[in-house]
């Protein structure tokens, strides 16, 4: 059973509503219902009994939301007690990245600050989108370098790095592969292959199936390599954000800009996030350190 599941089932009793739950944690109705099934699945248990529009706790829904509830709230103050600790020796940075990310720069700021700062120990974490978010909203991570896709929050600085240009991977089997770049209508049927964890399949393809507009089938990878094998053996599209310089794809690789239409590029929103009321002094330091880095590469 993930953290999240658990938040996302008091969210839905506390708001009375799927669609106010989703809401309050900024994914689909659809998303946060899967979830939820997922959790009872997991549980071997019914939690809610739907009613049309409407449901009702059962008996043992009633008791994991009074139980869960005191629980979240004690896992919260583990979580902010642990980092406070943590975070009185500021000698340390902790960074969260994305687990599709595979520009260089980042390695290039991790020895730059390095190097300027030889008593710090920096260590990395990477996740999904939702995944970086709960190791920043627990306190697990110093900063974490992400891709926007809620509303920015007044509780944390939202320091935007770079807006970086979509592009898709596609095997040079593929009948596109000669194409000069691809529209979404191009991909919007094919099957698109995301680098996810197991737990967070479900979120990501809602992203990018009801947010994006991708409207194919999914298959996912554990990692950046996996899903290129996957895009070798023609089993699909992997999108792939240019947030800096990117490594060339195998020569059996294609990797093709992605257009709204008209030459014009799909862009996305790429953002370092720390919590305004954290200590450590190095975080801003770093996070000027990779937007110039990231803003060098797109000049060269």
């Amino acid at each position: 059973m993930l953290l999240r599941q658990l938040r996302y089932f008091i969210a839905v009793v506390e708001a009375g509503s799927f669609t106010e739950a989703a809401e309050q944690c900024y994914i689909s109705q659809s998303a946060i219902s899967q979830q939820i099934q997922a959790l009872e699945r997991e549980l071997d248990v019914e939690l809610i009994r739907r009613e049309n529009r409407r449901f009702s706790l059962t008996a043992a829904g009633e008791h994991f939301y009074r139980t869960g509830r005191g629980l979240m709230g004690e896992i919260e103050k583990l979580c902010r007690e642990t980092a406070r600790i943590g975070k009185n020796d500021s000698s340390q940075l902790k960074i969260g990245y994305l687990r599709c990310y595979g520009g260089l720069e980042l390695h290039q700021a991790i020895a730059e600050f390095a190097s300027k700062h030889p008593n710090v120990v920096v260590s990395t974490t990477m996740g999904t989108h939702e995944e970086l978010y709960d190791q920043i909203r627990f306190g697990l991570c110093d900063l974490v370098l992400n891709d926007q896709r809620r509303a920015f929050s007044d509780a944390y600085v939202n320091f935007e790095l770079i807006k970086c240009d979509c592009f898709v991977e596609i095997s040079c089997q593929n009948h596109l592969s000669g194409e000069g770049c691809l529209s979404m209508e191009d991909v919007r049927k094919m099957t698109c292959i995301l680098i996810s964890s197991r737990e967070q399949q479900a979120v990501e393809q809602d992203f990018y199936q009801n947010t994006l507009g991708f409207g194919g089938s999914f298959l996912f990878a554990e990692s950046r390599e996996e899903g290129q094998l996957m895009v070798v053996g023609n089993r699909g599209f992997m999108p792939v954000e240019q947030v800096g310089t990117l490594t060339h794809p195998s020569p059996l690789i294609k990797r093709l800009p992605l257009c709204l239409g008209d030459d014009e590029r799909l862009k996305r929103n790429y953002c370092a996030f720390w919590k305004k009321d954290q200590q450590n002094p190095h975080v801003p330091v770093f996070a000027q350190i990779y937007k110039r880095l990231l803003h060098e590469a797109v000049r060269e």
